[in-house]
């Protein structure tokens, strides 16, 4: 049974990582699928290895007017849009005393604005009764070292998710916010994790993480279907941390 068959779904930051994990499974779900990334080459991979039920879209998530271009791209081919998956994001680690006025307005233009005036702009477009899923982070209610920055930008979407929650209750369009913790994705070698130090990094990451290992791209699908498909129909406004109970320890 395909859970999202005849939906259309827009997942931005879609071309890599968790949001290209979300955008293939709900493609084999049955979902006419758009993502966006900020690089051609990558976004065209993606759209590849996702197959005929994808369109890529090159989009920079922190431009706003990008963001409407977006939105007419998806009206002229769809009309509407049933699931908006705002995960595009960007992370770079350090203490505050370190951190410099492009590391911050960097996070918070792409994390928090983009994610904010994305959902503004294509609410209209998204059917009554269709849904959100932010991607948050552990990192926003849990202290990580070097996390000041990020954890600051995915605490305001998280609070803003809660607000769309009720905004949108008359259209009855839920919204909620999916928190990863540690992921094996290639972001690792973006934050300077090179392969010779990967398994020795992701050794030392199990020790926090009760389940004993680093999470995994399609088990951040699956939650995200949860939350975006009629299986999470009574869920919304929640913040779901899929973490192996990291948050606990």
């Amino acid at each position: 049974m395909q859970n999202l068959k005849d939906k259309v779904a827009v997942v931005t930051g879609g071309n890599s990582g968790i949001g290209k994990a979300i955008a293939k499974l709900f493609a084999q779900e049955g979902a006419q699928i758009v993502i966006t990334g900020r690089r051609p080459d990558a976004v065209d991979s993606a759209v590849a290895e996702i197959g005929q039920n994808a369109l890529g879209f090159v989009s920079d998530a922190s431009d706003l007017a990008e963001h409407h271009k977006l939105a007419e791209f998806v009206r002229e081919r769809f009309g509407r849009i049933d699931i908006y998956i705002a995960n595009a994001g960007v992370i770079n680690l350090s203490r505050s005393e370190a951190v410099t006025l492009e590391d911050y307005d960097r996070h918070f233009e792409t994390n928090t604005r983009g994610v904010f005036f994305g959902v503004q702009t294509i609410a209209p477009l998204i059917r009554d009764g269709g849904s959100i899923v932010v991607t948050g982070s552990l990192a926003a209610t849990k202290v990580l070292p070097d996390h000041p920055v990020y954890a600051g930008s995915k605490a305001a979407v998280a609070a803003f998710a809660r607000s769309w929650a009720m905004e949108f209750k008359e259209r009855g369009i839920r919204v909620n916010v999916l928190s990863p913790g540690p992921v094996e994705t290639e972001i690792l070698g973006k934050l300077g994790v090179s392969e010779v130090d990967r398994p020795a990094f992701e050794e030392q990451m199990a020790l926090a993480i009760p389940v004993g290992r680093m999470g995994r791209p399609d088990e951040l699908a699956r939650a995200a279907l949860f939350l975006a498909s009629d299986a999470g129909s009574f869920v919304n406004g929640i913040e779901l941390h899929v973490d192996g109970g990291m948050s606990l320890s």
